[in-house]
């Protein structure tokens, strides 16, 4: 199978290297990989330049954007941006962020997966992160049915039925639920341990938590919803400001009337799956 990688990198000289150490020496190459060096001022530039003196199928893009790291709109649209310049002689396309440490037979498993099941439209692995004592240990806050947005393959089938990923906060809940919608399976493996150099949330502020609370609205959550899965994020934070921002962010969006992300009938799913999800959880 042929895949793509798209990796979008601001100011990232301290990780990148380590990266694309890591996707060439795969045990089955990528076809092409697009490092979209997004308006960094440090020497990400020079290191891409380095990796694709030497390697034909690594290149790289420049783009111009803000210098304000918030999760969710500038990572994405430093991705579509990648995306905009390649082909589709894919059969799997790769977000990864420029900060992940990837194990050699990581793309050999996804390979096998995308093949076990023509259903499963995104697979991935787990994220671990350095403890204080500086061992890597599991750092998967979300459901283990996730796939964390710093490592997420799609298949061809599921990326086009979920169309071009939303700049905007929750981009990496909203394109599995699309992707659910329309009939594709997530799947997660335990086993390929992806080492997350950047710990999570460190880029999560006040902001951005406000900006949670409105991707929850454009969503179609619902008020109940967007609650409970404020309660819940507030808890593996351990800040109960977090319920508080994005009640800001979700009020907020509901006055201004921001656009919705989903159609009504997308919306009525993804509320149905969520109420089925707590429920499964609660009994």
């Amino acid at each position: 199978m042929n895949y793509y990688i798209i990796i979008p990198a601001h100011n990232e000289q301290a990780f990148l290297e380590d990266a694309l150490q890591s996707i060439v020496k795969q045990t089955v190459p990528a076809k092409k990989v697009i490092v979209v060096n997004d308006h960094s001022t440090d020497d990400t530039a020079a290191i891409i330049r380095k990796y694709s003196d030497q390697y034909p199928h690594i290149r790289g893009i420049d783009i111009l954007s803000s210098d304000q790291h918030m999760p969710g709109s500038k990572v994405v649209a430093a991705f579509n941006k990648g995306m905009s310049t390649l082909d589709e002689n894919y059969d799997f396309i790769v977000k990864l962020d420029a900060d992940i440490i990837l194990p050699e037979n990581y793309f050999e498993n996804i390979i096998s997966i995308f093949k076990s099941s023509g259903t499963i439209g995104v697979a991935g692995g787990f994220a671990y992160e350095k403890n204080p004592e500086g061992e890597w240990e599991l750092n998967h806050p979300m459901n283990t049915d996730h796939v964390r947005g710093a490592f997420k393959s799609y298949s061809k089938e599921c990326f086009k039925a979920i169309g071009q990923l939303n700049t905007a906060m929750g981009w990496d809940t909203v394109d599995e639920l699309l992707a659910q919608y329309h009939q594709f399976d997530i799947f997660t493996e335990p086993s390929l341990k992806v080492k997350h150099q950047r710990p999570i949330g460190k880029a999560y502020n006040k902001r951005a938590r406000f900006l949670q609370g409105k991707a929850m609205y454009t969503m179609r959550y619902g008020f109940i919803i967007t609650f409970i899965a404020s309660v819940k994020m507030a808890s593996k934070q351990g800040k109960f400001q977090t319920v508080i921002d994005n009640l800001k962010g979700f009020f907020a969006a509901k006055k201004e009337q921001v656009p919705y992300l989903v159609t009504l009938q997308e919306g009525k799913f993804i509320r149905q799956l969520r109420w089925r999800k707590i429920r499964q959880k609660l009994f």
